[in-house]
């Protein structure tokens, strides 16, 4: 497909391979990503990497610090052998790949403050509707060796009205603004990965940043400035704790190598439900 628009790809990479297959078509800039467990539970992939685009677009054109589409060729997205497919410009990550408290609160700051003029329609809190669809494939698969989905949905269905009625005014988000989708490249630090972008309460973008472990997120929280205290997050760091999980157990049905991550990962979340 890249070819059929003249980028030459003699050398490619596979990047990532789990909710996404991510492809470096070395030597040529370019990025493919590719909707594989994703597509599982979503009706319409193409949707949700035109929203991806569509926002990562307006952001880039702004100035704001993310990995833009490409420019090698149209972006799309496609509909190529059956699989949903997007291009994004490769940039190379540098040696500390995680950004420090302060840089990640100013940059969910900054990114907050850029999305105020985005023109499009975003759903509200896509990614806890779409968990719903994620729990519907769990209890579809099941196996006898499986983990017992059934506590997961009832946490689901007790956290559901609470989310449906957001405190404070309802913006455009990243959706998924863990630092693992902050790039820490030789030029700056960029977002990457808003395939969850969304409209929804302030709250569930900092809930993500809240509950990551790979920086401290209360400090980064306590930067932030008119941050919501412990308890008004906390129904969205369940929230986000029963997202990780979820999406971790689906991910092991897709590749049995995971398997033993999500287990513990479940067992972990049980242990604290």
């Amino acid at each position: 497909m890249a070819r059929a628009h003249g980028v030459r790809c003699a050398d490619p990479v596979v990047l990532a391979d789990r909710y996404n297959v991510r492809v470096h078509l070395r030597p040529a800039p370019v990025v493919a990503r590719v909707a594989t467990t994703t597509a599982l539970v979503r009706p319409d992939p193409l949707a949700s990497l035109q929203r991806e685009l569509a926002v990562a677009g307006f952001l880039a054109g702004r100035g704001a610090p993310v990995v833009p589409p490409s420019d090698e060729l149209p972006p799309g997205p496609y509909r190529y052998d059956g699989l949903a497919v997007s291009f994004w410009r490769f940039v190379a990550r540098g040696p500390d790949r995680t950004p420090r408290p302060d840089q990640a609160r100013r940059l969910l700051a900054e990114l907050h403050t850029a999305l105020r003029d985005y023109p499009g329609a975003l759903p509200y809190l896509a990614p806890w509707e779409e968990l719903g669809r994620v729990l519907d494939a769990l209890e579809r698969t099941a196996d006898p060796g499986a983990r017992d989905p059934a506590p997961l949905r009832e946490a689901y269905q007790r956290l559901t009205p609470v989310l449906r009625t957001p405190r404070g005014p309802v913006r455009a988000l990243h959706g998924d603004a863990h630092p693992g989708n902050l790039c820490v490249t030789a030029g700056g630090v960029l977002w990457n990965d808003f395939e969850e972008t969304c409209a929804g309460p302030l709250t569930w973008d900092l809930a993500c940043l809240r509950r990551t472990s790979r920086l401290d997120g209360r400090a980064a929280l306590e930067a932030y400035g008119h941050a919501p205290d412990d308890a008004e997050l906390e129904p969205y760091v369940q929230a986000r704790r029963l997202q990780s999980v979820a999406w971790s157990l689906l991910l092991a049905r897709r590749l049995p190598r995971h398997a033993e991550h999500a287990a513990a990962q479940s067992q972990h979340w049980q242990e604290r439900a």
